[in-house]
C-alpha cells in the first residue's frame, strides 16, 4: 500500500507532519480528518507536489454514495471548523479556501467554495462574499464573520461558530432521535390496520356472504371498510399522497406556519417544550452575538430570525424597540411572556453583572438540558397512547369478525 507524506493542523493550530498509508490520496484525507487533524499538504511519498493547495479543482462530477442534492447545513458546520483550524495554524485566508476546494468531495459545495474563493481574491471581504449565499449560511453567520473581520479575529469568530452549530445540531439530532420510535408506531399502526382489512377481512366474507342484515352492525361495517380497501386500495393510496402533498404545499404558506406553529404551542406537553427549544435557539445565538461584539439591538433581531415559531417570533418584535428608547433587555423580554422567572432572572443578572452573553449561553444550557428531558417526559406519554390506538383498532377489527361467526353459529343452531 503506498504511502502519503503530510502536514496538517490539529484542533489547537499546531502544524504535525508525517505519513500514513492508504489506497489512495483520497482515503488519505479521510484518514486524517478521522486523527482529527486538518490536512495542509498531501501528497505521495516521494513524489513530486501532489500538494491538496495546489490550485482549485474543478467540481467532482459524482459522489461515492448518493445523488449530490446540493450544499447543506452539514458542509456549513464541517467548513466552518476546518477553515478555523487553518486560519488559526496561520494560513493566509485564500489560500486555506484553495485548500478545502481541492478536499471538497462534494460537487456543489466545491462549486460555491470556488466562488468565495474568487470573491475573496477579488479583493471582497469574507462577509461579503458570503452574502450572495445567505440562504445556506443565514444572517447570523454572515454577521459574525463580519464581527470577526472587524476585531481581527476571524479565526476565534470561526471556533465559536463551530461550537455554536455543534450544540444546535446536537439540540436537533436529540430530538429528531427522540421522535423516530413514535413515527415508526404510527407507521406500523397504519400498515398494520390497512393490510387487515384488505387482506384478512376479506377471508370471513363467504362465511358471512349469507347472513346479509342479520350481522351484527360492526361486522358490516368492517366488511365494508375491508371492500373498500381491496376494491379501491389504489385509490385511497393516490388520495393519501395527494393529501399529504396538499397539506405540507398549506404549511409552506404563511396562514399554515401561522396555523401549525400556533397549534404546536397549544399541546398540553409538547407545547411547552417547543417554547423552550425556541428560547434555546434565541439565547445561543444572542449570546454569542453579544460575545463577539454585536451591538444588542441587531443581535436580538438576528437572534430573533434564528427562531422557528413564527407565534414566538412575532412576540419578540417588541424587543428591540423598547431597547432602543432604552429600556432593560429583562423588562422587554419579560413582556414577551416568553421566558421562565429563571430565564428573566438569568438575564437580569447577566445585565447587572456586564456578562449578559455568558447568562445567555448558560440560559441556553439549562434549556438544551429541560428540552431533552421534556421530550423523554413526553414520549413517555406519547408511546403507550400510540400503542393502545394500535392494540383497539386491532381489536375492533378481530371482535367484529368474532361477532359476525357468533351470529352465523346462532343462526345455524
Amino acid at each position: 500500500m503506498p504511502e502519503f507524506s503530510y502536514r496538517a493542523a490539529n484542533a489547537a493550530g499546531k502544524i504535525t507532519e508525517g505519513r500514513v498509508a492508504a489506497p489512495d490520496r483520497d482515503a488519505a484525507l479521510r484518514q486524517l480528518r478521522a486523527q482529527g487533524v486538518t490536512p495542509i499538504r498531501v501528497e505521495l511519498a516521494g513524489a513530486v507536489a501532489a500538494s491538496v493547495d495546489a490550485k482549485p479543482q474543478a467540481a467532482r462530477p459524482g459522489r461515492r454514495f448518493g445523488a449530490d442534492r446540493g450544499p447543506n447545513h452539514v458542509d456549513v458546520h464541517g467548513f466552518t471548523g476546518e477553515l478555523a483550524v487553518m486560519l488559526r495554524a496561520g494560513l493566509p485566508l485564500d489560500r486555506a479556501l484553495r485548500i478545502l476546494i481541492s478536499m471538497s468531495a462534494k460537487p456543489s459545495f466545491t462549486a460555491l467554495l470556488e466562488d468565495i474563493f474568487r470573491a475573496v481574491k477579488a479583493g471582497k471581504g469574507f462577509s461579503q462574499a458570503l452574502l450572495p449565499h445567505q440562504g445556506l449560511f443565514g444572517e447570523f453567520y454572515i454577521n459574525m464573520v463580519r464581527s470577526g473581520e472587524a476585531g481581527g479575529q476571524l479565526a476565534e469568530v470561526l471556533d465559536r461558530l463551530a461550537e455554536h452549530l455543534e450544540r444546535v445540531k446536537a439540540l436537533r439530532e436529540s430530538v429528531v432521535s427522540a421522535l423516530i420510535y413514535p413515527a415508526i408506531l404510527v407507521v406500523v399502526a397504519f400498515l398494520s390496520v390497512f393490510l387487515m382489512l384488505g387482506f384478512v377481512v376479506p377471508q370471513f366474507e363467504t362465511l358471512f356472504q349469507d347472513m346479509g342484515e342479520a350481522l351484527p352492525l360492526p361486522t358490516r361495517v368492517i366488511v365494508a371498510a375491508g371492500h373498500l380497501v381491496t376494491d379501491w386500495w389504489w385509490l385511497i393510496l393516490l388520495a393519501l399522497f395527494v393529501v399529504v402533498g396538499s397539506v405540507r404545499r398549506w404549511m409552506a404558506t404563511p396562514g399554515g406556519r401561522a396555523w401549525r406553529d400556533a397549534r404546536l404551542l397549544a399541546l398540553p406537553v409538547l407545547g411547552e417544550v417547543v417554547r423552550k427549544y425556541e428560547v434555546t435557539r434565541f439565547a445561543r445565538s444572542m449570546g454569542t452575538l453579544l460575545g463577539n461584539g454585536v451591538p444588542i439591538v441587531n443581535a436580538i433581531n438576528i437572534a430573533t430570525e434564528t427562531m422557528g415559531n413564527h407565534q414566538l417570533r412575532a412576540a419578540m418584535a417588541g424587543v428591540a424597540p423598547t431597547i432602543k428608547r432604552g429600556g432593560r433587555l429583562a423588562e422587554a423580554l419579560e413582556t414577551s411572556a416568553l421566558f421562565t422567572p429563571l430565564g428573566l432572572n438569568m438575564v437580569r443578572l447577566g445585565e447587572e453583572t456586564g456578562r449578559l452573553d455568558a447568562m445567555l449561553l448558560e440560559l441556553a444550557r439549562v434549556h438544551d438540558n429541560e428540552v431533552q428531558s421534556g421530550v423523554k417526559r413526553a414520549l413517555v406519554l406519547v408511546e403507550p397512547l400510540l400503542i393502545l390506538v394500535l392494540g383497539a383498532a386491532i381489536a375492533a377489527i378481530i371482535i367484529s369478525i368474532l361477532l359476525g361467526i357468533l351470529s352465523v353459529n346462532d343462526l345455524a343452531v
